[in-house]
């Protein structure tokens, strides 16, 4: 990378030889890099965005996110087509595409994969139902699918059938539900979703989460703490990549030389290495040695990558060598108020409540967000207002951002009688790391400023991320400061987030529990995406806002490099690991071949 003048140190030198050794003769091989490591590779513990980056490699699901297309679009992958929806939306007829085989291995007779049947795709839902699984995705069908949580209450008998879950013949799988689901089929392109043989399970138990049996594009060769190898699954179905169908917009994708891959079946490449390295600064150095030809840029490297912050623009020292993007996450970083705490949340005493009401009103016009973005986001994060980050399609432009006004906090602070003898502690949580500390410290700014006493704004920590989310399920914890991933391009998966019923120790960390919102919330939860769902989506935003419930929000903006010689989109949001299988390199006489 002939403009970027570094020193290289002579270790990564020597690793840089010894992957050269390793990738001789293999062929095109492309070497992605993972700010975190995966954990397990059984699709029922597909937990976290590292696990479902490479579960959805290895194994089928029924429906994907077009490659290009934004916003995005569901569209089906092992599935032949969209669902068959009965009128009453509450039968899903799915039909599978035949052909498609596991991968060659033990588990089968001959070591021969077979072909991959609806029965298949019964037997792993089910399999999150089973408390010996110790699955972590069936809340993504909890109480909807007819008979399914009575077939775990009577033993998870395998061979017992599920009145809501069948598959009448090899090809065809027959959804019942309890009530209509919409995202349903946003369920069935998780990594939670992928397609799992029995005989796998029977053959490797627990070692299914390094040993994967799927149907994907990929198949693993190896995997440690450091990296996984995949290489293509021969039997995977061919399919031509077809630019109109994956949603390719020239005009901002045309440096990108997608048109290459037209026509072509992926995968396209002979290697997958898939490097875990979650210390910004050792993965940098990787990326920059060449090492690994993909890297979502660490924050501490913003300002050396960027010429420009508004519009957002890569500096010429880059330009040269490396293909740039930017996105927002699909998700959200925000405070919770823990309502369910009597000192700042919901109160027996209707003064009181209202007082407390205000309390977090005037928390709220204190927190500087500009601030907040300035310092941990590089000023380039989505500020907005309220629960529906800017990556759902329901999100409102228009709507006012939040409003920095110590002053008017002062002033609401003092009418409704409290002062600096009455205020309460303040109790804010979070895991222990110089970054979150030094968030707590900007937060206790912010709260001086508007007239808090200092030893009343105290710091909560715990040792690990486990531990602290462990405190605030079990509503031990007053300010949460947390973030959510969005599972599917729906405001549906962040109202549910502040849905009473889902209070502590769900998802409902806040414990809201306002009557309309929950009223609003089961009726939209029925609804297909429609101006009405998105109008019932927004008032129950606002209702969110009006209660002062949470400090709401930014989504960070993301960066990522990747060498010009691989032929790509990277994502990180709803397409995700998905993109890999379309992933080549460019070939240096001829282009991509």
């Amino acid at each position: 990378m002939k403009t970027i003048r570094r020193i290289i140190p002579i270790a990564l030198i020597l690793l840089a030889g010894c992957q050269e050794a390793q990738d001789a003769g293999v062929g095109k091989v492309y070497r992605h890099s993972l700010d975190g490591a995966p954990g397990s590779l059984d699709p029922a513990h597909a937990s976290s965005i590292y696990a479902k980056f490479l579960v959805v490699n290895l194994y089928d699901t029924l429906y994907r996110y077009r490659y290009l297309a934004r916003p995005y679009e569901i569209v089906p992958n092992l599935a032949e087509g969209m669902p068959e929806i009965s009128a009453d939306g509450l039968r899903y007829t799915i039909r599978i595409k035949p052909g498609t085989r596991f991968i060659d291995d033990p588990a089968f007779p001959d070591h021969q994969g077979r072909e991959v049947t609806a029965q298949d795709f019964v037997y792993s839902i089910k399999r999150h139902f089973d408390p010996a699984t110790l699955a972590q995705g069936a809340w993504l069908w909890q109480g909807r699918i007819e008979g399914l949580d009575a077939w775990k209450a009577a033993g998870a008998n395998y061979d017992q059938e599920v009145s809501g879950l069948r598959a009448p013949d090899d090809h065809t799988i027959q959804i019942t539900l309890t009530s209509p689901f919409p995202q349903l089929v946003h369920t069935f392109a998780q990594g939670y979703a992928g397609i799992v043989p029995r005989e796998a399970v029977v053959r490797y138990g627990r070692e299914l989460a390094n040993h994967p049996v799927g149907s994907g594009p990929y198949r693993l060769t190896a995997i440690d703490n450091a990296r996984a190898v995949l290489e293509p699954n021969r039997n995977f179905r061919k399919e031509p990549f077809d630019l109109a169908a994956e949603g390719y917009d020239p005009q901002v994708q045309g440096h990108l030389g997608l048109e290459k891959l037209s026509g072509r079946a992926p995968p396209f490449v002979d290697r997958l290495q898939v490097d875990f390295i979650a210390e910004d600064a050792a993965r940098w150095n990787a990326f920059t040695a060449g090492d690994i030809q993909f890297i979502k840029v660490p924050v501490t490297q913003f300002d050396r990558v960027l010429a420009a912050r508004d519009p957002i623009a890569l500096s010429p020292e880059f330009s040269a060598d490396y293909q740039f993007d930017s996105a927002v996450e699909s998700g959200l970083v925000y405070t919770n108020f823990n309502l369910a705490d009597r000192r700042i949340g919901y109160h027996p005493d209707p003064e009181q409540d209202r007082r407390n009401h205000e309390l977090r009103c005037a928390i709220i016009e204190g927190f500087d967000w500009a601030a907040r973005n300035d310092t941990f986001y590089y000023g380039i994060g989505r500020v907005f207002s309220g629960i529906i980050p800017p990556v759902a399609p329901e999100f409102e432009d228009s709507r006012p951002l939040p409003v920095h006004n110590p002053a008017a906090a002062r002033e609401r602070l003092a009418r409704n009688g409290w002062n600096a003898e009455n205020l309460p502690v303040l109790e804010y949580g979070y895991p222990a790391s110089v970054t979150e500390r030094q968030m707590f410290e900007q937060f206790r700014s912010f709260m001086l400023n508007i007239g808090w006493p200092r030893e009343k704004i105290r710091p909560q920590t715990y040792a690990t991320y486990g531990d602290y989310f462990r405190a605030y399920s079990n509503r031990d914890v007053m300010l949460i400061t947390s973030s959510w991933t969005m599972d599917y391009p729906d405001a549906e998966n962040t109202m549910q987030l502040y849905y009473g019923p889902n209070g502590s120790p769900g998802s409902n960390s806040s414990n809201y529990n306002n009557d309309e919102f929950n009223a609003l919330y089961r009726k939209s939860a029925v609804m297909l995406p429609s101006p009405e769902r998105t109008e019932l989506y927004r008032r129950m935003n606002q209702l969110v806002i009006d209660d002062c419930a949470t400090i709401s929000g930014i989504s960070r903006n993301l960066l990522f490099l990747w060498d010009k010689k691989a032929i790509m989109l990277p994502d990180r949001s709803f397409v995700s690991g998905f993109f890999l299988r379309f992933v080549d390199l460019q070939d240096p006489a001829n282009g991509a071949r």
